[in-house]
């Protein structure tokens, strides 16, 4: 997994690359030629894929409809509660 940042004065864009091990070498040669101030590479964040799955998993149980929702009521409920816990 490769992530770019492109520079565009004070902008930075950032995408996401999944690619084959034997095309490496190529993407790295082409990155190359881009200076610092123009691109740079970000390390992936170690919780990406965990949190991608979590995220699948949920929308799974959107689409399925097995998700459970709650109203405004109980979450607020499950607050107040959890915020008394941690009060002096």
């Amino acid at each position: 997994m490769l992530y770019i940042c492109s520079s565009n004065k004070s902008i930075m864009e950032t995408i996401r690359l999944e690619f084959e091990p034997s095309v490496k070498a190529k993407i790295l040669e082409l990155l190359s030629t881009f200076s610092s101030d123009e691109l740079k590479i970000v390390q992936e964040d170690s919780s990406f894929k965990e949190d991608k799955r979590k995220l699948q998993a949920r929308a799974k149980k959107i689409i399925d409809g097995t998700a459970q929702y709650s109203t405004f009521e109980k979450l607020d409920i499950l607050l107040e509660e959890t915020i008394s816990k941690y009060e002096d």
